[in-house]
C-alpha cells in the first residue's frame, strides 16, 4: 500500500521543487488537501448562500442551522456584516473555494505552477484568513451568534492557507531561514491545528456559560 509522507509526496519518488523552466509541483498529499478544503469550502458558501436568498424572500425564514440562541445562522445572515461588499459574502467564496478546487485538481493531473501562481496562490489565501479572521471577531463579539457553515469555511480557509504557506517555504517560493524551512517539512501541520485550537478556544470560552449550563 502506497503511503504518503509528511511533505505530501510518495517515499522514494522525487519530491516537489522547482524544475530549470521554473515550474514547481506539489505532491499528491497537497493536492488532494486543496481539492478537499477548497470542496468543503465551497459546500459551505453555497448552503449560506441559497439560504441567505431564502430569507430575503421570506424574513420568517428559519435556516437549518439555526439550532438555538448561539447557534443561529440566521442572525449571522441578517447583520450587515454579511455583505460587506454589497452582496452576500459567500457568493465570493463560491468563485475562490472554485480556484482552489481547480488548483489542487490540475495538482493531481501532474500540472506544475510557476512561482508567481504560487504567491498569488497563497496571497489570496492570506486575503481569506484575515477575512475570515475578522467575520470571525464580528461573529463572537459583536453580533454575538455563531454559524456552523461559517465554521465549516473558516477551518478550511485556515487549513489551505497554513499548508500552502508551508509548501512554498519549502520549495523556497518564499524565503526563509533553514530552521523554518525544516520545521515546516516535519511539522506543516502544527500550524493548523494551532490556529483551529485558538478559535475553538475563543467559541468557546465566549459562550461558555450556556455549553456548560
Amino acid at each position: 500500500m502506497t503511503t504518503l509522507d509528511v511533505r505530501g509526496t510518495v517515499p522514494g519518488q522525487r519530491r516537489a521543487g522547482r524544475e530549470a523552466d521554473g515550474t514547481i509541483g506539489a505532491g499528491r498529499g497537497l493536492a488532494w488537501l486543496l481539492v478537499v478544503t477548497g470542496a468543503a469550502g465551497s459546500l459551505a458558501a453555497w448552503v449560506i448562500t441559497i439560504d441567505k436568498f431564502l430569507l430575503l424572500e421570506d424574513p420568517g425564514f428559519q435556516p437549518g442551522c439555526s439550532l438555538n440562541p448561539v447557534v443561529s445562522c440566521g442572525n449571522i445572515m441578517k447583520s450587515a456584516q454579511a455583505a460587506v461588499f454589497g452582496f452576500p459574502n459567500p457568493m465570493l467564496g463560491m468563485v475562490t473555494y472554485a480556484v482552489v478546487v481547480a488548483a489542487g485538481a490540475g495538482l493531481l493531473a501532474g500540472a506544475r505552477y510557476r512561482g508567481w501562481f504560487w504567491l498569488g496562490l497563497n496571497a489570496g489565501m492570506l486575503f481569506g484568513v484575515g477575512f475570515c479572521t475578522w467575520l470571525m471577531v464580528q461573529s463572537l463579539y459583536e453580533i454575538n451568534a455563531l454559524c456552523l457553515w461559517c465554521c465549516l469555511a473558516w477551518t478550511a480557509t485556515l487549513t489551505m492557507f497554513w499548508y500552502v504557506t508551508a509548501h512554498n517555504v519549502r520549495t523556497g517560493v518564499l524565503p526563509a531561514p533553514a530552521a523554518v524551512r525544516g520545521f515546516l517539512g516535519d511539522f506543516a501541520f502544527a500550524p493548523p491545528v494551532l490556529h483551529t485550537g485558538i478559535i475553538g478556544m475563543l467559541i468557546l470560552t465566549r459562550w461558555w456559560d450556556f455549553w456548560t449550563g
